[in-house]
């Protein structure tokens, strides 16, 4: 068993369905969409292995609980950091305070290629070789195949695009919390919608600049008509999904994760967005509210 949230993409689950062990769900915290760590303990079982804490949306999930129940229950920790590049937990960066981590470099991602890829980091070296072996059918060198792996391999036109654009990530990320001020300034007073809260200690990546919403889905429609491109991570939650049915799961299970579901709305916050965009992103939510 390796406990996580339901509320991430569906990847972060199905890597621990792959191989054979089971998710099991934690709720999250209601401000920070992360984990409950404080959930954990209550879930735990001697058939648990690992917890996958989310930095879902760029910023780091409460680490130092996470940390503590670990290191009582000897479990491993695994960094979901598909979506916190360059994000720090207490001045310290995500990917590098779990025994190991995991990056996305899919295009929107705030270190993104041209086309799918990512990334396994650790310190552990046998734990490193280990991957490196898993990602290349289970091979150390041609034709010598030590045990059942996949083919995982980033090709080398994403890596040179992604050695090119790492130079840029710190840049790129200090212009998305800019970004983000500057939807916290536009957007305040605005009673029907709630901003993100960021931690004091953390740094978030800014990955997405998610807002809770009343009327939601009618909001994601009529930015729609004004040409402002709002999303929804996730509409549905993972223990909601029919390929997780056999798990046992039901509505109402995780309440906060489901009335999150209902209620965030994800608002443009690539770096390159401009003051005068996100002045009338924020003046159509206002109008929207008749404000």
């Amino acid at each position: 068993e390796v406990i996580t949230a339901p509320n991430s993409f569906v990847a972060t689950a199905m890597a621990i369905s792959l191989t054979e062990a089971k998710p099991v769900f934690i709720d999250i915290n209601p401000l920070t969409y992360n984990i409950d760590a404080a959930k954990i303990e209550e879930k735990i079982t001697p058939k648990t292995k690992a917890i996958i804490p989310v930095h879902l949306y760029g910023q780091p999930a409460d680490m130092d609980e996470v940390f503590e129940i670990a290191s009582k229950y000897n479990l491993k920790i695994l960094e979901d950091a598909c979506q916190a590049h360059g994000a720090e937990y207490k001045n310290k960066k995500t990917g590098t305070l779990g025994d190991i981590a995991a990056f996305s470099f899919g295009p929107p991602k705030p270190l993104g290629a041209y086309g799918d890829g990512g990334a396994v980091v650790t310190n552990d070296d046998a734990l490193a070789e280990k991957v490196s072996i898993y990602k290349n059918y289970g091979a150390p060198k041609r034709d010598n195949y030590l045990l059942v792996g996949i083919n995982s391999r980033l090709d080398a036109l994403q890596a040179a695009i992604l050695k090119v654009k790492l130079k840029y990530l710190d840049k790129w990320n200090e212009m998305r919390r800019n970004n983000a001020k500057l939807y916290d300034r536009y957007l305040e007073g605005v009673a029907e919608i709630t901003r993100p809260m960021i931690l004091s200690h953390n740094r978030s990546a800014f990955h997405l600049y998610v807002v809770r919403a009343r009327n939601r889905d009618s909001l994601a429609e009529y930015l729609k008509t004004k040409q402002i491109p709002a999303l929804i991570h996730y509409p549905r939650p993972i223990h909601l999904q029919s390929g997780y049915a056999a798990l046992g799961y039901k509505k109402s299970d995780f309440p906060v994760t489901e009335r999150a579901a209902e209620e965030i709305l994800s608002l443009p916050i690539f770096p390159e967005l401009l003051e005068n965009e996100i002045g009338y992103i924020a003046e159509n939510i206002k109008r929207f509210y008749g404000l």
